[in-house]
């Protein structure tokens, strides 16, 4: 038996935080969203509740057959969110995206009426199970991942934001 074995259930490969974007997001900036955050799906919220999910597939059908440049996320969402509860194994929720036909799960929030995302895990974390050597190789990934407190990311974020509008102007 492995001294250090890799993680065999949800909550321990998945990913805490979840991007997500407006109904009125242009799927240009959808996309780009998609490709600067390496995401397979993003969770389409309005007023903090979730509506549906927006996909890299979703967006190359909506371009093979749309005027792309006036869609916004409302218009191609799937609506509801595929979900998973974080104790079940691995091996379950890949079964489970390839019953749905997704490639991401979710697992749900729910508080003061409102339900939102807040983790998930995709083909690529499964991905990355199949590929580690150990368990080093998913140390960023699991409810027990180091993680950016959301204020020191706030600022890194805004600093980035502030040096990029002083590099335009």
């Amino acid at each position: 038996m492995a001294e250090n074995p890799l993680p065999q259930l949800v909550r321990d490969l998945m990913t805490v935080g979840v991007v997500t974007c407006s109904p009125e997001t242009p799927l240009i900036e959808l996309a780009q969203l998609i490709l600067e955050t390496s995401q397979e799906d993003i969770v389409v919220l309005e007023e903090g509740h979730a509506l549906g999910v927006v996909g890299q597939a979703d967006l190359v059908k909506a371009f093979a057959h749309h005027d792309f440049q006036s869609l916004r996320a409302r218009d191609v969402l799937r609506e509801g969110v595929p979900q998973v509860p974080p104790d079940i194994p691995l091996t379950v929720a890949a079964q489970i995206m390839n019953d749905k036909g997704v490639r991401t799960l979710f697992l749900m929030h729910h508080a003061s009426g409102i339900e939102y995302p807040a983790a998930m895990i995709s083909y690529t974390h499964l991905l990355r199970w199949l590929a580690a050597r150990d368990q080093s190789d998913l140390r960023d990934l699991g409810i027990l991942a180091e993680r950016q407190p959301p204020l020191e990311r706030f600022f890194l974020k805004r600093d980035a934001a502030r040096r990029d509008n002083l590099g335009s102007g």
